[in-house]
């Protein structure tokens, strides 16, 4: 393609984590690098590492070099070069002036006052189902705050390697969402769909926490024209109170220095079974232990598990 969105051709398979710079990688943040880079290796693929860092105001100073650090630590060797996102915003503006010509993207000027006011259902994700109001046009003497994506109100039907069958409605579970906002950063939505498709990614593996995204983003990659990757989605850890492992939670930091048996703790809770003798390995036979043992259908299906 010629406009910059898609510039590789990709591998058999190629596979990516993507943390973002928010603190230090947790006990979640494990087992996803984990599924992802096990699946891809297993596959005899391509592992890349994406720092997702385009929400500014969120990214903690430093946090991204201490994401490397840990990485390294455990042993993870990924391929060719970290992408940061604050570095590719010429690709998001690129996509989003496409959009804007093919007349798929609107502007909005909504505050979150006047949403809340109008708004009669909720999201999937737990937010206010934006109305529509400035579908037909801005109001007069109004400015645009952001920029949404129209979504079409038919059921979106894709296969997840773990959880199965998956449907959504995008205009009645989600509603139109903003690719541009108020404060000028662009929104995850774009950024990812924007990196998968130019960094050639063809295999997501990644939190069921982000499942009720991938509608929006297969709706992205029709809109753009861009191929639409196989996902799989893997289950998240929780504390006992049933919260998400994250900074908000305060989960607490993963220590390098615990190596093969944090990495075995990774395996365990995605099904997968650790001999003591694998557990007590050096790093790189662990690692070439796990990938040749690596089985996707071992994985448990439940959305959510107890980190113990």
């Amino acid at each position: 393609m010629s406009d910059g969105l898609r510039t590789e051709s990709p591998p058999r398979w190629r596979g990516r984590f993507a943390p973002s710079p928010t603190g230090p990688l947790h006990f979640g943040s494990l087992v996803a690098a984990v599924g992802s880079y096990l699946d891809a290796r297993a596959n005899g693929g391509e592992w890349l590492l994406r720092i997702e860092d385009i929400d500014r105001p969120r990214t903690v100073p430093g946090a991204a070099d201490g994401i490397l650090r840990t990485l390294e630590g455990f042993g993870f060797e990924w391929d060719g070069e970290v992408v940061f996102q604050s570095r590719r915003l010429d690709r998001y503006h690129a996509a989003l002036v496409r959009l804007q010509l093919a007349g798929q993207v609107y502007p909005c000027s909504c505050s979150r006052r006047e949403i809340a006011a109008s708004a009669t259902r909720r999201s999937v994700d737990g937010g206010l189902l934006y109305p529509g109001t400035c579908r037909a046009g801005l109001r007069e003497g109004l400015a645009a705050r952001a920029w949404r994506l129209r979504v079409p109100d038919r059921e979106f039907v894709f296969h997840d390697r773990i959880q199965g069958e998956t449907r959504q409605n995008l205009e009645r579970e989600v509603g139109d969402f903003v690719l541009l906002r108020a404060d000028g950063q662009y929104a995850y939505q774009l950024a990812v769909v924007v990196d998968d498709a130019a960094q050639g990614v063809n295999s997501i593996v990644r939190g069921v926490d982000l499942l009720d995204s991938t509608a929006r983003q297969i709706w992205l990659l029709q809109c753009l024209g861009l191929p639409v990757p196989a996902y799989a989605h893997l289950p998240v850890a929780v504390n006992p109170a049933g919260e998400k492992l994250s900074k908000q939670t305060r989960a607490p930091a993963i220590d390098p220095a615990r190596g093969t048996r944090l990495l075995a703790r990774a395996l365990r809770f995605l099904g997968q079974p650790v001999p003591a003798e694998a557990e007590a390995s050096p790093l790189a036979d662990f690692w070439r232990w796990a990938i040749s043992t690596w089985k996707l259908a071992r994985v448990p299906v439940a959305k959510a598990t107890l980190a113990e």
